[in-house]
Order: C-alpha cells, then structure tokens, then sequence
C-alpha cells in the first residue's frame, strides 16, 4: 500500500466519519445506550480493517461505512416512533435503590455486588449509601443518584456555618461478613458491634447485608430481609 493511497483511504474515512456523526447525533458519541456502544465499536472497526487491509479500496470504505449508518438511522427512527422497539433496543434504568433501600434483586440482575456499588457511588461524590435516597443504572452503565434531604448540597456559606471535620463512612458488614480489620481501624471491638446490632433489632452479623459506621452519625444497617423485599 503507498503512502498516496493510505492518505486517500485516511482523508475519505475521516470525511465520512465526521458526515455520520453530524448525522446521527451526539448519543453515538455519549454511547447513551447499549447499542450506541456497539455501533461505536463495529463503526470504528470497519474503518480500521478498511485502512490496513491492501486488497480494500476506498470504495469499500465508503460502501461499508455508508450501509452501517444507514442501518443506525433505521434503528434511530424506529425508536422514535416505537415504544416497544425503544425498549428493546435501549432498555431501561435499573433501580439499585429505592427509598434508601438496597433492592439486591436488582444487583443480582445487573450481575454487580455491594462492592461495586458503593465504588459508584463514590465514583459519584457519594461516600454513603445512607444518603442515597433512589440510585439508578442507566443504560449505558452509569449510574444516577438522588439523595436523601437533608444531604443534598448546601453551601455552608449560604447556612453560615462554621467548618465541620469531614470523616469518611467505614464499611464493617458485607454480604453477611464481618470486616475485621475496618473493625480494627475505627478502634471498635466485636462486643460494641454485637451490641450496636442488637440495639438496631439484629442478633446475628450474617444476617447483615450491609453494616457501616460514620463518626457522627452511628451505625447504618440494612438486613438481607431489607435488601430481598
């Protein structure tokens, strides 16, 4: 392949790449739904074989990439006028959370445990599950979180008041399992927990989904008969 071909083949994929995403919009761009995501993927890969294979010419890539958007616009339109096609090419948000409940059925569809959720949730300026008043996962994986009340964003300017020490939320229950070392770190043994628990209506830790501690605010515990309902 000469260098005059390849610039050729670069300058047509460019052009056409540029023409299609003006057409079909910036959601192929946000890969807002699974199947943008997909059409992103196979777009690319098809201007990518076309440019290194020497048997492809730019007519290849004008056809491949032409068909391919064509077909994305069919899917587009059929989704606008379609309620049922919507759902099923876009699906729709999960909810991880509902009214400050983990719904673990939920978890289990998505395939995703506590841990990666609360990795969200951070990832989301979100440090506690106890401030999540809804959380849902949207199509494209991210998630959307509205918050309970009295945590939603204030600025302590607008309250007037005075800086208050920031402590972050320690995780010493998962899935029915005691986190010793996070124990540990709070300076907490296993009687303050066991007594913590039962003060909460709990007599066993292996019936705790989720058991976390924040200077401050206490102990916030959801059972696997919350989290299950």
């Amino acid at each position: 392949m000469s260098f005059i071909t390849l610039a050729v083949e670069l300058i047509t994929g460019f052009v056409i790449l540029f023409i299609l995403v003006k057409i079909l919009g910036k959601k192929i761009i946000e890969q807002i739904t699974p199947f943008t995501f997909i059409a992103a993927i196979v777009l690319s890969e098809l201007l990518g074989n076309a440019l290194y294979d020497r048997k492809v010419g730019v007519e290849y890539i004008i056809f491949s990439m032409t068909l391919w958007a064509i077909m994305l616009f069919i899917v587009e339109v059929l989704g606008q006028k379609s309620l049922l096609f919507r759902k099923v090419s876009e699906g729709k948000p999960s909810v991880l959370i509902r009214n400050g409940i983990v719904n673990r059925d939920q978890l289990k569809k998505n395939r995703m445990n506590i841990n990666q959720l609360q990795s969200l949730l951070r990832q989301s300026e979100t440090f506690s599950i106890r401030e999540v008043a809804y959380c849902y996962l949207e199509a494209n994986g991210s998630i959307s979180i509205l918050k309970k009340t009295p945590k939603q964003k204030v600025q302590q300017d607008d309250m007037q008041l005075p800086p208050k020490k920031v402590y972050v939320p320690v995780t010493l229950i998962r899935d029915g399992e005691m986190l010793h070392d996070e124990l540990a770190e709070i300076g907490k043994n296993l009687n303050w927990l066991t007594n913590e628990l039962k003060n909460q209506g709990v007599e066993n830790f292996q019936n705790v989904f989720l058991a976390e501690w924040l200077e401050g605010d206490g102990l916030f515990v959801q059972t696997f008969e919350q989290v299950s309902g």
